[in-house]
């Protein structure tokens, strides 16, 4: 099945003072994210994407102030097939579709995972998907996180949403087991961008990385792990992972960021067991809220950790109380 439908896509952007003397390619992927830096490129050479109401090059130098013009018409991705994937839907109306994502699901296609992914089952779900940016993907989470995302139905819903991404006026918040017994919370205030080594990894970077703020609270202690609440100001790839484990805190069972595995010494062998095949990076997202696109509403939307998270924490809780024991006796 494929879908032959267009969608005329109009929409404007500010460039910040921040972004004077970037590129207007590097400017324009940073203002309009939901679109890939080809399909950009592509609309800048064509005249698409104007600034200022002229065409430029792609590499023209950028100054504060300045409005970038986007008026182009997207078609149908054939190569996006539907498919019956099931969805844990916890809102829907005509201008939006809000999901608890299950940790193993890739949220859009790419090198590796071609399909089987969050937006095969959402055109499945609404074949009309298809002919907006990315099917109406507005935000990600990566595939072992599990938790909340926010899906736009139109055109209108899908820029009103990026908007208020790139406003920060989006809450999110979420839930991470990290090891290590953190003392209190705080504020990670770093730049995140690519590792300067290994290109599948992000890092903390000084020079070259995008603005990135997580905001984390103690919610729960144990001998050497903690249930940490975090909210994000900014949505960077990995940030939490990358955050926490810039703060020494890295999740549970992440295998990119974790660094070597941690036993908890005297912990109890259910634990070390639990650890030891514990599948994923302990993150859910479990609140999300945001103005409704069309009238106005304040939407917050809530889901309980999953299964494998909720396991995990009894696991830790019974560990403790456990070593409450030996010292009381």
């Amino acid at each position: 099945m494929s879908v032959s439908q267009s969608e005329t896509i109009e929409a404007r952007r500010s460039v910040p003072d921040t972004m004077t003397g970037m590129r207007l390619d590097r400017v324009a992927a940073e203002l309009f994210g939901e679109f890939s830096r080809e399909r950009l490129k592509g609309w800048i050479n064509d005249g698409a994407l104007t600034v200022d109401g002229e065409p430029r090059r792609p590499r023209a130098k950028m100054v504060g102030g300045m409005q970038l013009q986007l008026a182009a018409t997207i078609e149908a991705r054939e190569e996006w097939q539907p498919q019956p994937i099931g969805l844990d839907i916890v809102f829907e109306d005509d201008a939006v579709l809000v999901v608890n994502k299950p940790a193993g699901l890739v949220v859009h296609p790419a090198a590796g995972n071609p399909d089987g992914t969050l937006l095969n089952a959402l055109i499945h779900h609404d074949e009309h998907l298809a002919t907006l940016p990315r099917a109406g993907i507005v935000h990600r989470l990566d595939k072992d996180t599990s938790g909340l995302m926010v899906v736009a139905r139109t055109l209108a819903a899908h820029t009103a949403l990026v908007e208020q991404l790139q406003a920060r006026s989006v809450h999110r918040e979420y839930d991470a087991v990290v090891t290590g017994a953190m003392i209190a919370g705080g504020t990670v205030d770093a730049p995140i961008g690519r590792h300067p080594v290994d290109r599948k990894r992000q890092a903390v970077v000084v020079s070259g990385g995008k603005p990135a703020v997580t905001h984390y609270r103690v919610q729960e202690r144990f001998h050497a792990h903690t249930l940490v609440r975090c909210q994000l100001e900014t949505g960077r790839t990995h940030q939490i992972r990358v955050h926490l484990q810039h703060q020494r805190f890295p999740l549970v069972g992440d295998p990119l960021y974790g660094g070597r595995l941690k036993l908890p010494m005297g912990g109890s062998e259910a634990l070390k067991t639990l650890l030891r095949e514990f599948p994923r990076q302990a993150l859910h997202a479990r609140r999300l809220a945001f103005t409704h696109p069309d009238d106005g509403r304040a939407m917050s939307f809530g889901a309980e950790l999953p299964d494998d998270m909720v396991g995990l924490l009894d696991t830790l809780r019974d560990d403790q109380r456990s070593r409450h024991g030996e010292v009381s006796s």
